[in-house]
């Protein structure tokens, strides 16, 4: 099989890219090169974004091209037209973001969607990335676009700093802030099964759209924080050993709120579902029966929170350019009582 990544040197387009070598596949990707290219691809520099660049797409042909772009639905408008008479399939990694919120418990691919457009510039998050899978959808037709629309995604290489930021704070020992309820269900995806499920989605020929997250229930954040305290717990170095203890310090959501913190962003992960009911649902509560049925295989937690831990360690220990998490003052305030 022949890939064409656009993007394909961060977090979900790496995985992607690392999936298919391993798989064998001839790999080209497509991106602006500010990031060095995997071993064993062809790399393209350009941006995606200027038709002089894109023009580097003109010749050549691939199976499959995978896509992640976040931002203008134009740009994803622009490659696919380029791309429909050379390439068989287009995947895009789109979220779930695209449902009209707050979006039902148990909703399904089925749901309401937000209004959008493949000819739309500087729009929200969720309106982009409605546009990209309508710019896809466009180009490819209905039979040979793929949209994988994602839940919480972690694992290796992650570029929000969600599960980073929780395995740095719990490293550095002491009490840590912990919100309530510890059993405050959890719907993710580790990245390395999406990126296997979308090779085997290609290679099947499967098309339209698939939320894709893992099953309800087979977590809580409780159970998160604790793999968390173990993995680091089990790694740390003799040295380590005077550091304080690590004291998961469970506080009421109430006291949380009140202090002006935000579910998701500032406590990453936690959603308190009686304080934040539709953002649990809308996050926690997904129907994935249809990507299950299609194939989809999720590993186990600890496997996600050890290998996080091991790249964050060889990264240096602290998650790069993290977009969430609370300061150390105000932790210690809310700990203080």
């Amino acid at each position: 099989m022949k890939l064409l990544m656009l993007g394909g040197t961060e977090f979900a387009g790496r995985a992607v890219v690392a999936a298919a070598l391993a798989r064998g596949w001839d790999v080209t990707v497509f991106n602006r090169g500010t990031r060095p290219a995997p071993d064993w691809v062809t790399a393209l520099v350009g941006d995606r974004t200027r038709a002089a660049d894109l023009a580097v797409l003109a010749d050549g042909s691939w199976d499959v091209v995978v896509d992640t772009w976040t931002a203008a639905p134009t740009a994803v408008r622009d490659a696919a037209r380029l791309l429909a008479d050379r390439a068989g399939r287009y995947v895009y990694v789109s979220s779930c973001s695209v449902y009209t919120w707050p979006a039902p418990p148990d909703s399904d691919e089925s749901a309401p969607l937000v209004a959008a457009s493949a000819d739309d510039e500087d729009v929200p998050y969720a309106e982009s990335k409605r546009g990209g899978e309508l710019a896809a959808v466009e180009a490819f037709g209905a039979d040979r676009s793929l949209l994988v629309r994602a839940g919480l995604l972690l694992g290796p290489w992650e570029n929000v700093g969600r599960l980073p930021w929780w395995l740095s704070r719990i490293a550095r020992g002491g009490a840590v802030l912990a919100p309530e309820p510890a059993d405050a269900p959890v719907q993710y995806i580790d990245v390395r099964d999406l990126a296997e499920w979308i090779l085997i989605a290609a290679e099947a020929g499967l098309s339209g759209p698939y939320n894709m997250v893992g099953e309800q229930r087979r977590t809580t954040f409780g159970e998160v924080l604790a793999e968390c305290v173990r993995v680091v717990s089990e790694s740390a170095p003799p040295e380590a050993a005077s550091r304080r203890p690590v004291e998961l310090r469970w506080t009421p959501a109430e006291r949380i709120l009140a202090a002006g913190v935000s579910p998701w962003t500032d406590l990453p992960i936690w959603v308190p579902p009686e304080q934040a009911p539709d953002l649990l649902g809308a996050l926690y509560t997904l129907d994935v029966s249809r990507v299950v049925a299609a194939g989809l295989r999720c590993r186990p937690l600890s496997e996600t929170v050890a290998d996080t831990w091991e790249w964050l360690r060889e990264a240096g220990g602290e998650p790069a350019a993290a977009r969430v998490g609370i300061s150390a003052e105000l932790e210690a305030r809310l700990l203080a009582g």
